[in-house]
């Protein structure tokens, strides 16, 4: 069984991951509304990973019999005024979601509770490839993003993402 301050904790990234979703989206539309459709898909595939690692959590409380509470989510809100904000923008979001993830492996360890590591583990391992990603996203932008056929080329490559479904093994 989870402590009651795990549950709350786990039920707060739920919604984290879940505000993530509508961030991703909200930067697809933005690409889509620049007609960069290679990258509106690839964040429009990140959207749905991020309701997947969110399901995970739901998932997790819903096998340990604890309540899942969902609260509002935020309206991201932001305005894109370059190609490259919504890029930066998505590596400091996954820096936020790593910290988060890093406070609740640290309360599992608080309370001994190895189970929750166990599918903490996951996470930090996914964190790590998120915020890999990300950067490397913003390495080939600032390399090609000024040069127009370049650009091309680069959401011509970010069109071919497609999403899989994330398989965890706790």
């Amino acid at each position: 069984m989870l402590s009651e301050k795990m549950a709350k904790a786990i039920n707060e990234q739920i919604n984290k991951e879940f505000f993530s979703a509508y961030l991703y989206l909200e930067m697809a539309n933005y690409y889509a509304d620049e007609s960069l459709d290679g990258f509106r898909n690839w964040f429009t595939v990140q959207a749905k990973e991020e309701v997947a690692h969110g399901m995970i959590f739901v998932n997790y409380l819903l096998d340990h019999s604890c309540k899942v509470e969902l609260e509002a989510i935020d309206k991201p809100g932001k305005v894109y005024n370059d190609y490259k904000e919504p890029l930066d923008g998505s590596l400091a979001h996954e820096k936020e979601i790593t910290a988060s993830i890093n406070k609740l492996y640290k309360l599992a360890d608080e309370e001994n509770d190895y189970r929750t590591r166990q599918i903490l583990d996951w996470f930090v391992r996914e964190q790590y490839e998120e915020e890999v990603s990300a950067q490397d996203l913003i390495d080939r932008y600032e390399i090609f993003g000024e040069d127009k056929h370049a650009l091309w080329e680069m959401n011509q490559d970010l069109a071919g993402r497609t999403y899989v479904e994330p398989t965890i093994n706790e």
